[in-house]
């Protein structure tokens, strides 16, 4: 089943809740997480650690504000642990995610995805090796991070035929290439680079091409969330097709890219 009909059938699954709140919503915090080793989009910054902040952060304050609705987007810890929250209900909303099945089992997706995302391999420039499809990373130890995916049909071709191991951290991932523990890493093209200009070692790398895939990235409430309102929903997916229409994440994203790589030290 293709990406868009997914969404379209996960997308009003939930009830309406009948709201009794300031902003007319079924809530008035909007509690928010997602991937903490994701810049320019989301990382933890150091002057505020149980927090997120990125390109993705301030434009979710820009859909939202208009609703009247507070966010918090915390640092719940590893990509990992967020998605089980979700999964709880313990937070309202993700930040950034791929449709895989298992998602929409317990998150509904949001419309238009926020944007589309090429992830990578990366290797050392020391080590490369010919890539040019799937079947040319068997016999080859991959990294990413714990509990990633990278689009249904790729998750699913490595589950039965790759070696990949799961980390808490992409530096940890880039650090055991470096040292030849793995020969190759899978993470997004944006985020890679940016990490690895924040390590110091972007010009002991490069991504091969073509990309292993390319997801569209959605905002997706927890089905479990008292947020997770008809009303809502349409609200938020109406400001965010409007900020998508301007271009607006791509102008955080170039903002944000600069202030992580050139600032944040």
């Amino acid at each position: 089943m293709r990406c868009t009909q997914v969404v379209a059938i996960t997308l009003f699954a939930s009830l309406p809740v009948l709201a009794d709140t300031r902003s007319g919503f079924a809530c008035d915090t909007l509690v928010v997480s997602g991937n903490p080793e994701y810049p320019p989009l989301l990382w933890v910054s150091d002057r505020t650690p149980k927090l997120l902040t990125g390109a993705v952060e301030a434009f979710l304050r820009e859909i939202v504000g208009p609703l009247g609705v507070t966010v918090q987007v915390q640092n719940k810890g590893s990509w990992a642990r967020v998605q089980r929250l979700a999964q709880l209900g313990e937070i309202d909303l993700v930040a950034g995610a791929f449709i895989t099945s298992e998602r929409i089992g317990y998150m509904d997706y949001v419309l238009p995805p926020m944007t589309h995302l090429p992830t990578n391999v990366w290797v050392p420039k020391a080590r490369p090796f010919e890539y040019r499809h799937w079947p040319d990373l068997k016999g080859r130890q991959g990294s990413t991070l714990i509990n990633n995916s990278f689009g249904q049909r790729f998750d699913q071709y490595a589950k039965d035929n790759l070696a990949i191991e799961g980390v808490r951290t992409i530096e940890q991932s880039f650090l055991m290439a470096q040292a030849d523990r793995v020969d190759y890493v899978l993470y997004e093209q944006l985020q890679g680079q940016v990490k690895l200009e924040r390590l110091g070692i972007a010009d002991e790398f490069v991504a091969l091409a073509p990309p292993v895939s390319r997801e569209g990235l959605f905002f997706a409430f927890s089905k479990r969330s008292v947020c997770n309102s008809m009303a809502f929903r349409e609200a938020f997916m109406k400001q965010l097709s409007a900020l998508d229409d301007q271009g607006r994440l791509q102008e955080l994203i170039e903002e944000y890219t600069s202030y992580y790589t050139d600032v944040v030290r």
